[in-house]
C-alpha cells in the first residue's frame, strides 16, 4: 500500500497595500491590548482571504495557483470598517471589516470561487460572502467576550495582489508561503 500523497493547506487571498497592514496591526495591538486569550495576527499575515479550501495534494498547488492567477482584476475603492467578532455568541476571532464600495472585491472573490470550483474540486461556502481582515485570534481553550471596540481607521485602499497562500499550522499561530501572487 502506498502512503498518501502529502497535502497543502491552501487559501487564495487579497494582499493589503504594506501601510494598511501596518495601521491595522497598530488598531489590534490596542483593541487587544495585554487580553491573553487573543494572539495577534502578524502584520505581514494580515490578508482578506477570498477562498479557502482546506487541504489539497501538494502537486496540485501550482496548478491551483494558475486558476487563481487567471481570475485576477483591478479591486479598488475599499476601506476598512467596524470591529467585527466571529462568532458573535463564542467569538474564535476578532476581525475589521471591509467596506467593498464598488463591487470589485465581490466580483473577484466570485471569479475565484467560480474557477477553484470548475478546476479544483472547491465547494463554495452557502453563507454569503463577509469581507474581513481577521487581526487576532481566540487562544485554544479560552473564552471571550463580545464587546463593542473602536473601529479600525477609516483607510481607502486598493487591492495589492491576489495571493494562493500554504498555510503552516504551528503553536504560535500559522505561518502563510505564497505559493502564487499576482499584482492586481
Amino acid at each position: 500500500m502506498s502512503a498518501p500523497a502529502p497535502q497543502a493547506r491552501l487559501f487564495a487571498a487579497l494582499d493589503l497595500p504594506g501601510e494598511v497592514g501596518d495601521a491595522l496591526a497598530a488598531w489590534a495591538r490596542d483593541a487587544v491590548g495585554d487580553r491573553e486569550e487573543l494572539r495577534l495576527v502578524a502584520p505581514e499575515s494580515l490578508h482578506v482571504t477570498l477562498c479557502f479550501l482546506g487541504g489539497r495534494p501538494e502537486a496540485d498547488a501550482a496548478r491551483i495557483g494558475e486558476l487563481v492567477a487567471a481570475c485576477t482584476g483591478p479591486v479598488g475603492g475599499l476601506r476598512l470598517g467596524e470591529a467585527v467578532w466571529f462568532a458573535p455568541r463564542r467569538p474564535r476571532v476578532l476581525a475589521a471589516a471591509v467596506v467593498d464600495s464598488d463591487g470589485s472585491l465581490a466580483a473577484l472573490q466570485g471569479r475565484v470561487s467560480e474557477a477553484l470550483a470548475a478546476g479544483a474540486g472547491f465547494e463554495p461556502e452557502a453563507r454569503p460572502y463577509r469581507p474581513h481582515v481577521t487581526a487576532a485570534r481566540v487562544r485554544g481553550g479560552a473564552r471571550v467576550r463580545p464587546e463593542a471596540l473602536e473601529p479600525p481607521p477609516p483607510l481607502a485602499f486598493d487591492g495589492a495582489a491576489v495571493t494562493l497562500y500554504r498555510s503552516h499550522p504551528g503553536r504560535g499561530g500559522a505561518r502563510y508561503e505564497a505559493v502564487s501572487r499576482t499584482p492586481v
